[in-house]
């Protein structure tokens, strides 16, 4: 494994890594954290108390600061240190491009105020969903541990789903996946419940450009091992309760 594979790598803009064969607009950085950081919060993933742990019927997820209420973040704590540094300053970091402000410039807060961490063992996934109205229209997804495809379906004009995906996109441990305007509002996404990913190549995978290792899958294939997700998100409703809490919680 060369160096470059093992640290971090920022591009200049956004637009460098824009996945330019889906419609605007989506990013990936393949080295967006170290591997050094990656055991670090993988670390404090599975060390977070047992009540942070959400228990369904195949997987498991955590949620920071809490889950909303009616759509609602209502405990309005900071996040923990370990999910602010370095993942949020360096999304605040990377400007949309030369001269523009960062992807989340204009939520109403300013910068991610909610994570919601997941974890899929192989042959876990989740149903094809949108993120719904509760959110800032910015979805940032940093992957850690594995490997997967995530898959993006459109509706048919009838309303149904249509069940073949129009895209899929390959998720690299320690990559950063932003979506955001027509892929956050118009498509579905969601992840087979597969141990094993075939038909991968650079005809079938919208991010294939952008990969880190595309080598390691040339045998068309990537077998699953347990892969955390951490998706960063702006909830638009903070209820007024929670502000006034905040200042009395330290982060932990």
């Amino acid at each position: 494994m060369d160096s470059s594979s093992a640290s971090f790598h920022l591009p200049t803009s956004l637009e460098v890594c824009r996945i330019r064969s889906l419609p605007a607009s989506a990013y990936y950085i393949a080295n967006f954290i170290s591997e050094e950081e990656e055991e670090i919060i993988s670390r404090k993933v599975e060390t977070a108390p047992k009540a942070r742990w959400r228990q369904l019927t195949h997987r498991r997820l955590q949620t920071w600061p809490s889950d909303l209420v009616k759509d609602t973040l209502v405990d309005a704590r900071p996040l923990p240190d370990w999910l602010e540094e370095p993942i949020v300053s360096r999304i605040l970091s990377i400007p949309l491009s030369d001269g523009q402000k960062n992807i989340f410039a204009s939520s109403p807060h300013g910068r991610p105020n909610h994570v919601l961490i997941n974890e899929y063992p192989p042959n876990t996934g989740i149903m094809p969903h949108k993120d719904g109205s509760a959110y800032y229209p910015v979805v940032c997804t940093v992957s850690l541990g594995s490997s997967l495809c995530l898959n993006l379906y459109k509706s048919k004009e009838d309303g149904a789903l249509d069940p073949n995906p129009v895209w899929r996109i390959l998720q690299e441990p320690r990559s950063l996946l932003i979506t955001t305007a027509d892929l956050y509002s118009d498509y579905l996404h969601g992840i087979d419940p597969i141990s094993t990913d075939v038909d991968i190549s650079e005809q079938t995978i919208a991010n294939w450009g952008l990969l880190r290792s595309p080598y390691l899958f040339q045998h068309g294939v990537n077998q699953r091992q347990t892969r955390i997700s951490l998706t960063y998100r702006d909830v638009l409703k903070v209820s007024k309760l929670g502000n006034k809490l905040g200042p009395i919680f330290k982060r932990s």
